[in-house]
């Protein structure tokens, strides 16, 4: 039997660039016609066996893969029953399509999935972070990482953020902003009054001097909304004012500031490594 009929999905070999049925994958490249434009068709795209992966087990439908034979197979145990396409082409014919040459091999669309209401998320959690501006999309996702890693149950999103399933957003995630409920936060500030009313504590992480160690928060429990905002300017002064208390990472002289997918993972760390 021809290993290539090895019956994974439906896969469809096909050479041709043109070829109608790869539209969803076509000129990511191109930013006023990308197909994960919130704006325009909102699809999500994972790239890579890694990240298609937490595609295939996240509640995002997907439609379709595109990809070299090797890293279809990769994917045989999660492909195996799914009625999803998948075509499968050269490198040099998925680069035509894509707009550019793909060294992970292997890409997945997937419409957006329902969105999580910020009730839910908040009801679930002992600790999340609440961003404003954070406008930088592999920013966002290393923090999405970050979050998944040390245990955060949700990210809410205030005015200026980034849209954390845009593809590079989802690519430095490595596929965690599939998994880490996220919504956005209305309106902005006094939403975060529905999170004291939860029982968190708002604390806004700023390198100001007259705010407190982050590890006093951290050692005295609790839930804790965590405020993050922007590289530069952080936060505004209208979120500084909305929270209960100012806390800081302490650093050596010179460095005023980390980058802020840094400094939310030392934050995330100190605030869950108590239990």
């Amino acid at each position: 039997m021809d290993e290539r009929l090895t019956p994974v999905a439906e896969l469809i070999f096909t050479e041709n660039a043109l070829d109608p049925r790869l539209d969803d994958f076509r000129e990511l490249s191109t930013a006023d016609r990308r197909p994960d434009r919130p704006g325009g068709r909102g699809l999500v795209i994972a790239e890579g066996t890694v990240v298609v992966r937490r595609l295939l087990e996240s509640p995002y439908p997907v439609r379709a893969l595109l990809g070299v034979e090797r890293r279809i197979r990769e994917l045989a145990d999660e492909l195996d029953g799914l009625t999803v396409p998948a075509y499968v082409t050269s490198a040099d014919t998925m680069a035509e399509v894509v707009g550019f040459h793909l060294n992970r091999g292997v890409l997945a669309v997937a419409d957006r999935a329902a969105p999580v209401p910020v009730p839910e998320i908040v009801v679930g959690s002992r600790t999340l972070a609440v961003l404003e501006g954070v406008g930088d999309h592999e920013n966002l996702g290393a923090l999405f990482r970050n979050a998944a890693a040390l245990g955060i149950g949700g990210v809410l999103l205030g005015p200026g953020c980034a849209d954390p399933l845009y593809r590079r957003s989802v690519r430095v995630s490595m596929g965690h902003v599939l998994r880490v409920p996220f919504a956005a936060l209305e309106p902005w500030p006094s939403g975060l009054d529905l999170l004291r009313a939860q029982g968190f504590r708002v604390a806004a992480l700023t390198p100001r001097p007259d705010s407190v160690a982050l590890s006093e928060l951290g050692a005295a429990g609790g839930k804790v909304a965590l405020l993050l905002g922007s590289e530069g300017p952080g936060l505004s002064e209208e979120a500084l004012a909305a929270a209960e208390l100012a806390v800081r990472i302490p650093m050596s002289p010179g460095v005023d500031s980390l980058n802020v997918a840094t400094a939310a993972a030392v934050a995330f760390y100190e605030l869950t490594r108590h239990g």
